[in-house]
């Protein structure tokens, strides 16, 4: 059954304790926190203080997806907040082995990010410093967007890649993740689906985790 990490980027900023206690009663397994700068990407996210009110709350794992530049700046303070998993983007990080390495020594796993356009062929020498890879499946920065297709071959390839190297490097996808586009991706190898507004604009949020979960 896949990791289930619904992302609070979709939930209600007004009722976010509510939320936040939804996902610790559902069969969801993490939280996604997207943390965008305005720079990396086109819009601004959660800060410090944010996460760590929902730290207070949260009783499952955090998994705090870093969409900013030099993330190398930030590593040891997402960590002592609260990050179990932080994710970094390649596209992001001038020296990717060196900021891995930071995550791990900060006490959390350490992933990197893909955008839509980068192959999964960049990760070759880097991938035995993955705990996971994050595939983007639509262009980071907003919730909501449609699913891009092309993402299913990019499991195949990298989960090709991973048994090729003899990894148990697990495989998360981010971006327009439904009950659809959920069993494409989990038949072709992804272990975790971020799922953001198909969770919490459903009528019933808890139901639909629960549906993915099966997938």
């Amino acid at each position: 059954m896949p990791i289930i990490a619904p992302s609070l980027l979709a939930s209600d900023f007004t009722n976010l304790q509510r939320d936040i206690e939804m996902v610790n009663a559902s069969e969801a397994d993490w939280f996604h926190i997207d943390v965008m700068d305005g720079v990396f990407v086109p819009n601004i996210s959660f800060g410090m203080p944010v996460i760590q009110a929902i730290k207070k709350h949260a009783k499952k794992t955090m998994d705090v997806h870093l969409m900013i530049v030099q993330p190398e700046r930030y590593i040891e303070t997402f960590a002592k907040i609260g990050a179990d998993i932080i994710t970094v983007h390649h596209e992001a990080c001038t020296h990717l082995h060196r900021t891995l390495a930071q995550i791990k020594e900060a006490g959390c796993k350490a992933g990197v990010v893909l955008n839509p356009a980068t192959p999964v062929s960049v990760l070759e020498d880097i991938l035995v410093d993955c705990d996971m890879v994050l595939l983007m499946s639509v262009n980071p920065g907003y919730g909501g967007q449609k699913f891009i297709y092309k993402t299913i071959d990019k499991v195949k390839k990298l989960k090709a890649m991973i048994q090729e190297q003899g990894l148990d490097t697990m495989i998360e996808i981010d971006g327009g993740v439904n009950l659809e586009t959920g069993k494409l991706l989990v038949d072709e190898g992804a272990d975790a689906l971020v799922a953001g507004s198909f969770v919490f604009g459903n009528e019933d949020p808890s139901a639909t985790i629960a549906k993915l979960k099966e997938l």
